[in-house]
């Protein structure tokens, strides 16, 4: 499997994988997340889209969020974040989302973060036993909600 930067002509096949892995979790047609989730170019813009890759398929795909990135959401000073992690439901095991979740926090350590932090859904329990194993715990005390209905869980790792 390779890890890399996406390249543009990645952006709408990426942006497809995302929406078809957060699916389940959005609701319904109208749901305006969507939207965003399937809007990588802006994201590749504004922080770091990276990938995993192979044999030409794409695996999945996460947003590094370092210092002074506007998709920042819980990150303190000294920590690094990602978001939307998210793996092609058919590529879902294989670990694609460990490898591009590991390769945040390389990217971190190399910003000088002593740390991660990330949001997740409450409903995302096969993402949560993925930050288990990675070491992350939950911290309750940055749970927040960015809108009524959505309640996202907070996760920390230090490094």
């Amino acid at each position: 499997m390779e890890l890399r930067r996406i390249r543009r002509e990645e952006h709408a096949a990426a942006g497809a994988v995302c929406v078809a892995a957060y699916e389940p979790f959005l609701g319904g047609a109208e749901d305006d997340y969507r939207d965003r989730l399937r809007d990588v170019a802006t994201r590749d813009a504004e922080a770091e889209v990276w990938v995993a890759v192979e044999g030409g398929r794409l695996l999945g795909l996460v947003t590094s969020c370092p210092p002074g990135s506007p998709w920042r959401e819980i990150g303190r000073d000294d920590e690094g974040e990602f978001r939307m992690l998210a793996v092609d439901p058919t590529a879902q095991g294989a670990g694609a989302g460990t490898a591009l979740a590991r390769l945040c926090e390389e990217r971190a350590r190399a910003h000088g973060a002593t740390g991660m932090a990330l949001s997740s859904l409450a409903v995302m329990t096969s993402a949560h036993r993925v930050y288990g194993r990675l070491g992350y715990e939950r911290d309750p005390e940055r749970d927040w909600s960015p809108m009524p209905g959505v309640d996202l869980l907070a996760f920390r790792k230090a490094f």
